[in-house]
């Protein structure tokens, strides 16, 4: 085989790793009802692909191919095991499932939908701690090696490596089932796997600290999840909002930083460079998840993002709107964070003397007194009133409680700039 053969057949077993992992793992569960037995099967699965592929080409269908290949692996386990007898009669328990192998999700990405859908609320059970939650998700819905995941999450590997197995075990002793739960308890769990999600995109979006801005690849993580369960959960507004929050906000990447690292704020921004065929299919998402009534978090927040992305320029938002949005949100999901924002868009809707107001009202909330956005809100009403002591004295607090290098330099460039 020529080098250029090896690099194609690498090639494509890498895309079939990003594309088909959670389709291959999750039909592997349903066979093996063992995670550490399922995730040991696939990696089979793809390492045999490397050589097989290379013999007998690549597959028309790898994801069909590599499924199969998978559940044959697991059900020779089994049978070396010797509980095929004792576990095999428990997969009739289950609703008929067409044979992967008749089906493809590259041509047909609805097949077996509940499949994947099993393995993220298993992932998202709410039995388990938000952090043991991201990281089964990004483990196995999306495949990311413990070391990725560990330095997602800026901890030892050894540590991420603990924290999942705890995971996988309280999954097994706590018997969770590996189902889609019932119809009345889906909102609670989907309600999970969508904070999980959005956790993850805003650990990418605005890392919590290093030397980049934007951590793209977990973004991009992110993003494969919400369009993951857009495809599985089609009618759901949740879904549909998250998607939307994500496509908007993430428009905006290539403008965030300037030619010279510099962090550049939306007045700063260039927004013939943003996605513009992002922000079409998020505002058209965010019009259909209004339709649910009462509007939930998500549709919210992806209604604030669009007013943002679809105004023509800063001077153009309409900041009342805004209000108005972030008011409704704050009686759906009570949160800090949602009065902090509000009460910078009430600044710029009403004035720099309303703005300070509205974050004073805030300073002796907990919650928020280790979050630098409210001194740099805070630093920025003040600066514009030209109350610079103040404002240096704000800037300087943000500044202790910023770990992301970029942010960093822009808050100690606005003290330089107040002299």
């Amino acid at each position: 085989m020529t080098t250029g053969q090896s690099a194609a057949v690498a090639a494509a077993v890498a895309d079939a790793h990003r594309r088909e992992w959670a389709f291959v793992l999750a039909a592997t569960v349903r066979i093996t009802r063992d995670l550490d037995l399922a995730e040991e099967c696939a990696q089979d699965a793809f390492a045999a692909a490397l050589t097989d592929w290379a013999t007998s080409g690549i597959p028309t269908r790898p994801g069909a191919w590599l499924t199969t290949a998978a559940r044959r692996r697991a059900l020779n386990v089994l049978r070396h095991q010797g509980v095929e007898r004792r576990y095999l009669p428990l997969l009739l328990d289950d609703e008929p499932v067409p044979d992967h192998a008749e089906t493809d999700p590259d041509t047909d990405p609805d097949a077996i939908p509940d499949d994947r859908l099993r393995l993220i609320v298993t992932c998202c059970h709410p039995a388990l701690s938000q952090p043991a939650q991201v990281a089964l998700t990004l483990r196995l819905v999306c495949g990311l090696s413990t070391a990725d995941v560990a330095r997602a999450f800026l901890v030892a590997e050894p540590t991420m490596a603990a924290r999942i197995t705890r995971a996988k075990k309280k999954i097994a002793l706590a018997r969770i089932p590996y189902r889609v739960p019932p119809a009345d308890e889906l909102p609670q769990r989907l309600d999970a796997v969508l904070d999980v999600v959005h956790l993850l995109f805003t650990t990418g979006h605005t890392t919590p600290s290093g030397t980049e801005l934007v951590r793209g690849d977990l973004v991009a993580r992110a993003v494969q999840l919400g369009r993951m369960l857009r495809r599985l959960l089609p009618t759901d507004p949740g879904v549909a909002g998250l998607l939307a929050l994500l496509m908007l906000t993430d428009a905006r990447r290539e403008t965030r930083v300037g030619p010279d690292g510099r962090l550049l704020l939306l007045p700063e921004q260039d927004r013939t460079r943003w996605d513009h065929a992002a922000i079409r299919e998020g505002a058209a998402l965010v019009r259909e998840a209004l339709r649910g009534r009462p509007p939930g978090r998500y549709p919210l927040q992806a209604a604030i993002a669009a007013v943002h992305a679809e105004a023509p320029s800063w001077d153009d938002t309409d900041w009342r709107e805004i209000v108005s949005l972030y008011g409704l949100l704050a009686q759906v999901w009570p949160s800090p964070v949602v009065a902090l924002n509000r009460a910078v868009a009430v600044g710029f809707a009403c004035g720099a003397d309303a703005g300070l107001a509205a974050l004073d009202a805030l300073a002796g909330d907990r919650q928020l007194a280790g979050y630098s956005y409210l001194p740099a809100a805070r630093a920025d009403f003040l600066r514009r009133q030209g109350r610079v002591a103040e404002a240096r004295a704000a800037y300087g607090t943000a500044l202790e409680l910023t770990g992301n290098a970029v942010e960093r330099e822009f808050l100690a460039g606005r003290l330089r700039e107040l002299g």
